[in-house]
């Protein structure tokens, strides 16, 4: 039996929690990854998990063996890491989650300098602004906006700091009248994001509830109807920033006080920090400091 393959398969069915998930991203059978787990159980002697047709949980054992297996392979991942930083050619592969809206807007570019920096880097690269638990899925590295720190499963790294701009057209004022004070908006036909957390209840003054005719998640799609004359959207500033400047659309109520929120990248706590992780997370944050001033200029 190869010890650190089953190691690293008791690992991956730890995280994910699923004999099915890990023989789909395996590409192999759920009976084979069972009787691999069965076979390390024979080989130190303890039952590592408790099956049944609808759970899989972890012994006390098992949830002991499971932080030496992630020390053990964090360590030989490090020592090859080692290796690769020696021959000036990092190598590995990144599973990272960001927003959509990001990704369309930012990401691309911050990426594409990362993988001409370091060819030998594979990124595996999921887009999705649902809200995805990193640890369960598998992901090395996240992107997260938000005001607060966060729980003690993850490490955030800042990364840039942005607001919201409400936005319409010119065309929908003159169709539909000015916004002149935030009680307005209770009027007009506003966008609703659907993974906003206020939902409906945008965070101006004491907050205000709004209504429209369009719910969506994605907050380039909803900037592209905006431009269209068809409403009022709540954007997140390096989004809108460029269509303000170009003025095709405008930003109302620029005096009202906008919550602020920072983009971090965010990965799992771990005593061992791969030193990919700490590469990438790196030069994110070179990026970005560079690029800071551009990202968010009206």
């Amino acid at each position: 039996m190869d010890k650190l393959r089953a190691m690293s398969l008791f690992v991956r069915l730890a995280e994910r929690g699923s004999f099915t998930l890990v023989a789909d991203e395996l590409g192999t059978s759920k009976s084979m990854v069972s009787k691999e787990i069965s076979r390390l159980e024979a080989d130190i002697g303890a039952r590592l998990l408790h099956r049944s047709t609808r759970s899989l949980q972890l012994t006390t054992i098992g949830n002991g063996y499971l932080k030496h297996c992630q020390e053990i392979l964090e360590r030989i991942e490090a020592a090859e890491s080692f290796v690769h930083g020696v021959q000036e050619q990092p190598r590995g592969k990144l599973k990272i989650n960001a927003p959509m809206a990001l990704g369309m807007s930012h990401l691309s570019q911050v990426f594409a300098d990362f993988m001409q920096e370091y060819p030998e880097m594979e990124l595996d690269i999921h887009l999705n602004d649902e809200p995805v638990d990193l640890i369960e899925n598998g992901f090395d590295l996240g992107f997260r906006a938000a005001s607060r720190t966060f729980d003690s499963n993850y490490i955030g790294k800042p990364l840039m700091d942005f607001s919201y701009a409400v936005c319409t057209s010119k065309s929908y004022l003159q169709k539909h009248g000015a916004v002149t004070q935030v009680e307005d908006l209770v009027h007009h036909n506003c966008f609703i994001y659907s993974y906003f957390r206020g939902q409906d209840i945008w965070p101006l003054q004491e907050g205000v509830k709004i209504k429209g005719t369009l719910r969506v998640n994605s907050t380039p799609f909803m900037l592209d109807l905006i431009k269209a004359g068809l409403g009022i959207g709540f954007i997140p500033d390096f989004i809108s920033a460029g269509a303000i400047k170009e003025g095709s659309v405008i930003e109302l109520l620029q005096k009202v006080e906008k919550p602020r929120l920072t983009l971090y990248a965010m990965y799992p706590a771990r005593h061992f920090v791969p030193p990919k992780i700490k590469l990438c997370i790196q030069f994110l944050q070179d990026w970005f400091e560079k690029h800071q001033k551009e990202t968010v200029s009206r």
